[in-house]
């Protein structure tokens, strides 16, 4: 034993001698030669606008969201799509590291906020930004915004939440900010850019395209500043996405390695079959319409001969679950969006499409246009449907125009639910938002499952917090979950759901 502790006193000695001889050179030995001190701008915006782009069509919003509002029907292997509650860990932990690496691009430019070399760049983060924040506040209501850790030098592990009718303002105010300071001539991301490719004009489009989208989701719960925000939009200098050339996309690659697939096509050729079967409520739609993109989505199955499209119900019971014959049901079309050699379809953020029903539905309320424009709008933003990648329609049949279409007889109610029916049915693969469009207009209507799950039956309205983020800033949470009608549950409604 005394040797032993003669070796530890050695031991420490000799530890304490070297480290009191290089205290004077300490931080040169401490920082490793390949160590980084600073990260290029350009690489972390090109990963967030991948990696918060995709996320909208991954397969736990499929299976999830894209359940929950009938484009999917999910099975055993996904509890949540027949309505059986738990937390959205990975949602909430991914939006979080997005919203970290832009705070990370303001350091990286920190000084060049009024530089060409940094204004510009640091406009668009922002955009992007205020499009993370609003996915994030939609999905669970009240979130940590304001006190959210803004420096790598001061860390706030315990955020408040704040209220979601208060972020919605900071939103557009933050934006409002972003547009202003966008300056043709400025540096921007270049080739690091997937929607634009450094183009700063088509960002002034799809900024003043989001504001119109921040308006109107608030349509019902503050009509004021909705009323303000989408009229300022709509005639804004800054103008709106104009045609499918200024879609916000990502490209993907469909021979590439999986991180580079549309997480669509990967959802279809990985996984448990469970997870690739179309929801009822959708084709049955397709069908109903005569609709021409129906056998571009949807592979056709043979029953008695004949070749039908077909649905799997959603939220089935277990003993529904049982008696599938899954041949009968219809998969999404492996030689289309759903096959490796149809040309890549791109992940999209936002389309022209989007901003053409917004339009149409602000001129029904004679937001920013006259009503006897709104029919216009409508067909402009179904054309566009119809025309972009993985369809590739170059138009409308013209008895899909009278007959869909038309507004002939109807009231502006009427009108209202054809335009958000169309959305619904663009939306497909981008589940979170057409979960948010769902809620917010209440169209189409959609009639629960069978399975009661943990919701009584009823279409969850919202996602539940992280179970890390109730354990590690509690109070906060808490007081989060308290203003909640129904807790922190699937039922309980965002402050904006009134439909």
């Amino acid at each position: 034993m005394k040797t032993r502790f003669l070796y530890k006193l050695i031991y420490v000695g000799m530890i304490t001698g070297i480290l009191s001889s290089c205290t004077k050179d300490f931080e040169k030995i401490n920082t490793p030669p390949t160590s980084v001190t600073s990260v290029d701008a350009g690489l972390l915006f090109s990963r967030i606008l991948r990696d918060g782009t995709f996320q909208e069509s991954g397969e736990v919003p499929n299976n999830k969201f894209g359940s929950w509002i009938q484009h999917w029907a999910g099975g055993p292997v996904v509890p949540v799509s027949r309505y059986f509650e738990g937390p959205e860990n990975l949602i909430w932990s991914q939006h979080y590291v997005l919203l970290r690496n832009i705070i990370q691009i303001r350091e990286e430019l920190a000084g060049l906020e009024n530089d060409p070399a940094g204004r510009s760049k640091l406009a668009i983060a922002t955009i992007y930004e205020v499009y993370l924040y609003q996915r994030l506040t939609d999905l669970f209501g009240d979130i940590p915004f304001s006190e959210v850790t803004q420096s790598n030098k001061e860390i706030n592990r315990t955020p408040a939440f704040d209220r979601q009718e208060t972020i919605y303002p900071a939103l557009i105010d933050r934006l409002n900010n972003a547009l202003a300071s966008l300056t043709t001539g400025d540096q921007s991301y270049g080739s690091a850019d997937f929607f634009y490719n450094g183009n700063i004009d088509q960002w002034r489009k799809f900024g003043n395209s989001l504001k119109l989208r921040l308006g109107m989701r608030i349509r019902y719960a503050n009509p004021e500043l909705a009323q303000q925000t989408v009229e300022a939009a709509m005639t804004s200098e800054y103008g709106l996405l104009a045609s499918n050339d200024d879609n916000a996309a990502v490209p993907t690659f469909n021979d590439a390695q999986a991180e580079n697939q549309n997480p669509i096509l990967r959802q279809s050729i990985t996984g448990s079959s469970d997870l690739r079967y179309l929801a009822n409520t959708l084709i049955d739609q397709l069908k109903a319409y005569d609709d021409p993109r129906l056998p571009l989505l949807a592979q056709p199955v043979t029953i008695n001969g004949e070749q039908v499209y077909q649905g799997i119900g959603v939220a089935l019971t277990d003993d529904q679950l049982s008696q599938l014959i899954r041949a009968n049901y219809s998969t999404p079309n492996t030689d289309t969006w759903f096959s490796r050699d149809f040309p890549p379809i791109p992940s999209y953020a936002m389309t022209y499409s989007d901003v053409c029903f917004y339009k149409a539905e602000a001129a029904l309320l004679g937001w920013g246009a006259s009503s006897s424009e709104a029919h216009a709008f409508f067909v402009d933003g179904v054309q566009a449907a119809f025309a972009a990648p993985p369809y590739n329609l170059s138009a409308i049949p013209a008895s899909y125009e009278a007959d869909v279409l038309s507004f002939d007889g109807l009231t502006d109610e009427q009108k209202m639910e054809k335009i958000a029916t169309q959305k619904w049915i663009h939306l497909f693969g981008r589940n979170m938002e057409a979960f948010a469009e769902w809620r917010r207009t209440g169209y189409p209507r959609l009639t629960p499952g069978p399975n009661p799950g943990s919701t009584n039956g009823e279409i969850p309205r919202r996602g539940i917090y992280s179970a890390e983020e109730a354990e590690l800033n509690a109070a906060n949470y808490a007081e989060a979950v308290s203003r909640l009608s129904d807790g922190d549950s699937f039922i309980s409604r965002v402050w904006w759901d009134k439909n």
